[in-house]
């Protein structure tokens, strides 16, 4: 909604309000606005557009995540890297479900610009695996395996992992 850099300037100005308001002995006042600015900087970190539609993903609502998405002018501007590769990687689930060469080159934009957190990686590289045993390009699918086993700690994927290796052996 606001470019990053107005996000930061917002923090700033409501810290500064919440302090005038300690110092003139509004203690209540003070805690709200310094509440306000510690959203401000958390919206700096993670956009309000990706988070908002990563909760119409959850729900399968595709249309409605695009919807969101798209309200995103500018993502080299207004997106720090991370959130660009949250951009990127989002466009490229939407896309997996009908253009898989379009969404292979947003999962890799996605990887090369770097996901946060070890499980949306793993979530990619399993996706670019799929893609590449769609593709009969084996040895490439299994590395891609490999690494996402490697990074999903949790054992989330465990079972796509598993079944996907299960498919490879197939081909």
């Amino acid at each position: 909604m606001f470019n990053k850099k107005i996000k930061i300037v917002l923090a700033a100005a409501v810290l500064g309000l919440a302090i005038w308001q300690f110092i003139e002995g509004n203690i209540g006042n003070g805690i709200m606005f310094f509440l306000l600015s510690i959203i401000f900087v958390f919206l700096y970190f993670k956009n309000e557009m990706i988070l908002l539609a990563f909760l119409r993903l959850r729900k399968q609502d595709f249309p409605g995540a695009k919807k969101w998405l798209d309200r995103i002018k500018n993502p080299e501007a207004a997106l720090t890297q991370k959130q660009q590769g949250y951009y990127w990687y989002l466009h490229g689930l939407m896309l997996s479900q009908t253009n898989i060469t379009q969404a292979e080159k947003l999962f890799k934009r996605a990887i090369k610009l770097g996901l946060a957190m070890d499980q949306d990686l793993a979530m990619a590289k399993l996706n670019l695996a799929g893609i590449a045993m769609t593709k009969r390009r084996k040895r490439e699918a299994t590395n891609l395996l490999a690494e996402a086993k490697k990074l999903d700690k949790h054992g989330m994927l465990k079972d796509q992992i598993k079944m996907m290796k299960q498919q490879m052996k197939k081909i």
